[in-house]
């Protein structure tokens, strides 16, 4: 794990570079997304290529598949932000936001239990939500619950 963690730091380091030189991400937010909510929550994250979940919570005898999501948030960013899809036909239990800055470090994780999230997605209105399966950051937040937050010192 530590030797995934030096990767991802170099990885970070490289996204900063590009973003300066670009303006655009370099598109590695969901494999940051992934580590960090590993080794922070302590999850065992599922083989590649998974479909449905991409980590399991073992708790009490009980095994929880979860669907992570990450989503960087600049500090310019514009309202509305949206996750990626959330695919209803796959297994999953939960799915797992984590915000991160520009920067690619974790600022919070909120957490929605599936129940919650098909709700979200099937009530009728926006065609992103129904079709594409993408909630709004702000939805996410508001039907799940934050369960890390990093300390501001």
């Amino acid at each position: 794990m530590n030797e995934i963690a030096e990767v991802l730091a170099d990885a970070k380091s490289l996204t900063r570079k590009y973003r300066k030189l670009t303006g655009k991400p370099l598109g590695i937010t969901g494999e940051v997304a992934e580590f960090s909510a590993a080794q922070i929550l302590g999850l065992e994250l599922a083989e590649a290529r998974q479909s449905g979940y991409d980590a399991i919570r073992k708790e009490n005898g009980k095994v929880t598949k979860i669907q992570i999501k990450g989503r960087c948030i600049p500090a310019n960013a514009k309202p509305g932000q949206r996750l990626g899809s959330i695919q209803l036909d796959k297994e999953c239990d939960t799915v797992l936001l984590v915000l991160m800055d520009e920067d690619l470090e974790v600022l919070s994780m909120y957490e929605a239990e599936r129940p919650e999230i098909e709700r979200a997605l099937l009530a009728p209105g926006s065609k992103a939500r129904n079709e594409r399966g993408a909630l709004a950051v702000s939805k996410f937040k508001a039907i799940g619950h934050e369960v890390w937050k990093r300390n501001r010192t």
